[in-house]
């Protein structure tokens, strides 16, 4: 476990980095980790939390994939930008793909759906880092390949909220500066609120 003061403090002290290095989680801790996910709130029970991890030897074919998805998605990327997302894919030293197995005529909207999926992502990246590892969310046009989804098993109507890149940090992120919490937050009382953060 990474050593903080309190649960408030792993919360108020994560940062994304995709500065990684071995070893990610595995085993019965990432089985742990992802279970967070599936502690999001989850409106009719619909659980469309579906993770596939991508590791070891099968990181490189999946790069593969991922840049032939960017070919058929953005097909004037240059070549530059295909090689450094054909590097991230192939030595992350672990991707986990962030599946929504949405259900369009059920009983919840999908956009609910979908918030119960991010929720469940941001919990994992949470998890990752109070167990001592590092995260980043990454998404891109390629994520609406419907070949690559396919390949994740998610066959329409589902979809991906993205990867995350997960490993252990390389080093300690530098404490950035943070928003100032009194610019997002007000007390309503009665009448219209305005937020600092808008002002301008």
């Amino acid at each position: 476990m990474a050593h903080h003061h309190s649960p408030l403090d792993v919360l108020l002290s994560r940062a994304s980095t995709d500065h990684l290095v071995e070893p990610p989680p595995k085993g019965d801790e990432l089985r742990t980790i992802l279970s967070a996910g599936l502690r999001a709130p989850d409106h009719g029970k619909m659980r469309p939390w579906r993770y596939t991890v991508i590791k070891g030897k099968h990181r490189e074919a999946f790069a593969d994939l991922v840049v032939e998805a960017m070919g058929r998605q953005e097909p004037d990327a240059p070549a530059a930008k295909k090689t450094k997302r054909h590097h991230r894919f192939a030595n992350m030293p672990m991707i986990i793909a962030l599946g929504m197995h949405l259900q369009p005529e059920g009983k919840i909207p999908v956009i609910e759906q979908e918030m119960a999926v991010a929720a469940g992502a941001m919990n994992v990246l949470n998890a990752l880092h109070a167990a001592g590892f590092g995260g980043m969310w990454v998404t891109g046009p390629f994520c609406e390949d419907r070949a690559l989804l396919e390949a994740l098993g998610l066959p329409a109507p589902h979809r991906l909220a993205g990867f995350l890149f997960v490993g252990t940090p390389a080093k300690h992120s530098d404490e950035r500066k943070r928003p100032d919490i009194d610019d997002y937050m007000a007390i309503w009382k009665g009448d219209a609120i305005k937020f600092p953060a808008d002002a301008g």
